[in-house]
């Protein structure tokens, strides 16, 4: 079936993103890309974050026509976040919005034949300690901002895996439905101090530059067979939600965790 999904170039609506400064970890990946792509268009200073693709980093940023920045950034430093908020402050004098999108899968990929209880503890831990922490840690550097500044947007990116499970994945899926319990909570939270949001998109699995070549034809008829739109989706299908959630644009959207699977 041919792919006739948008792009992000068919949609015109003023996000109210100019000038504001935008924060997306893990943004030389897949999914990550398009959103920087996708706040920068609508005129944000977007800060792109990495682990260790510094060159795919750079030229991100450099797309941005000086509104980029590419920073270095660990989820398993706790110190990392902390210089992250002071290197972003230096820059833009401000930060408006965080985009939680970095993942760490550990030492190995889900593998479905496996018994969750043989994986050995320093991997199962490492992936929940530093997907769970991670983002929190950076959550919490940033909120002081946002409180100053009463305005202030937060997305966290899971996955559908928290919701709909998978075998093979217990442990990814048990550290992105953290996020759904501290997203929930933190948006009462933030919201008594101004205009500060926070929501959760849940993707499913999605087609990117990146993943070519694990999604199957069998995986590809599956997910197919039980999608509404009958396709998988493409990764600009997900940033334009999370640039909506993250954006001025968005003023009542709070304390959700949306869905974003072509509707499977």
């Amino acid at each position: 079936m041919a792919d006739e999904s948008p792009t992000n170039e068919e949609f015109d609506m003023d996000l109210g993103m100019t000038g504001r400064t935008v924060i997306v970890t893990g943004a030389p990946g897949g999914i990550g890309r398009h959103i920087a792509r996708t706040f920068a268009a609508e005129g944000a200073n977007v800060v792109v974050t990495y682990r260790q693709a510094h060159d795919d980093a750079e030229r991100l940023a450099k797309e941005f026509d000086g509104r980029g920045l590419a920073v270095p950034y660990n989820m398993a430093d706790d110190d990392a976040a902390g210089r992250l908020v002071e290197r972003v402050l230096e820059w833009a004098g401000r930060i408006d919005v965080l985009v939680n999108n970095a993942v760490y899968w550990g030492a190995d990929a889900p593998t479905p034949g496996r018994a969750f209880e043989s994986v050995p503890d320093e991997r199962w831990l490492g992936v929940v300690r530093t997907n769970i922490e991670g983002a929190l840690r950076l959550s919490r550097a940033v909120a002081p901002v946002m409180r100053e500044q009463k305005w202030g947007r937060m997305v966290h990116i899971s996955s559908s895996i928290a919701t709909d499970g998978m075998a093979g994945a217990e442990y990814y899926g048990t550290a992105k439905a953290a996020l759904h319990g501290f997203s929930r909570s933190a948006a009462f939270n933030l919201g008594s101090d101004g205009d500060i949001l926070s929501n959760v998109v849940m993707p499913g699995l999605t087609r990117t530059e990146t993943n070519e070549h694990i999604i199957t034809e069998e995986i590809e008829q599956h997910i197919t067979s039980v999608t509404p739109l009958g396709r998988l989706l493409n990764a600009s299908e997900i940033a334009g939600p999370v640039a909506f959630l993250g954006s001025a644009a968005n003023t009542g959207i709070t304390g959700q965790a949306i869905t974003v699977t072509g509707g499977a």
